[in-house]
């Protein structure tokens, strides 16, 4: 019971940590939010939300790695988010309008989340305000980065946000398939192949 504890005040302190990058969330402001928070650990590939189903969680990722994504016949899996150590992921329309998921949520790697549940969040909102706050917060955050996101590939060229993302996230290589990486930057394959194999070249 002991070691359980400890491990849960270690993922505690580091989702303290993600939130305050963006937010002044105080540490007796944690304190108020940890009896509504829940530790979940899942095995690689396993889903945590399928298409059709309901998204009741708003998790943050403390170690491993989450992709959301949409099956399609014609595309195959496009895939529409990485989350990483400290990111936020759900699929954000089923979550918060209560209607089933149109995205799959995946683990890629053994994963630790901290999570809260949709009614759960709500009793902390309402109670607290530095929750309520916290929640507008990340809301606007979440958008932020999907609108950046959008645009970034509409303005850039494939090689230019290829080498941007590889420049910033140089272990995704090792950590993401590859097919799945080209599916998130919207490349071809055989590009992302061609644009990987000149990036080591010049290394």
């Amino acid at each position: 019971m002991g070691d359980k504890n400890i491990v849960a005040r270690e993922c505690y302190e580091l989702l303290l940590g993600y939130l305050q990058r963006f937010s002044s969330v105080s540490r007796e402001g944690m304190e108020q939010l940890i009896p509504y928070l829940e530790i979940r650990q899942f095995d690689k590939k396993r889903k945590l939300v399928n298409q059709g189903e309901m998204e009741d969680y708003l998790n943050v990722v403390i170690k491993g790695l989450v992709r959301k994504y949409i099956p399609s016949s014609i595309r195959g899996e496009v895939t529409l988010q990485l989350a990483t150590e400290g990111h936020f992921i759900q699929s954000e329309i089923s979550f918060h309008h209560r209607v089933p998921s149109e995205v799959v949520i995946q683990t890629l790697e053994p994963t630790v989340l901290v999570s809260i549940h949709h009614d759960r969040m709500n009793e902390a909102m309402n109670k607290f305000p530095e929750a309520e706050n916290l929640g507008r917060i990340i809301i606007m955050e979440m958008f932020i980065k999907k609108d950046a996101r959008y645009f970034d590939q509409l303005l850039t060229s494939t090689r230019d946000r290829f080498i941007d993302y590889m420049n910033n996230h140089p272990h995704m290589l090792q950590r993401v398939p590859q097919k799945v990486l080209a599916s998130y930057l919207n490349i071809k394959p055989e590009t992302f192949s061609r644009l990987k194999h000149l990036l080591l070249q010049k290394k």
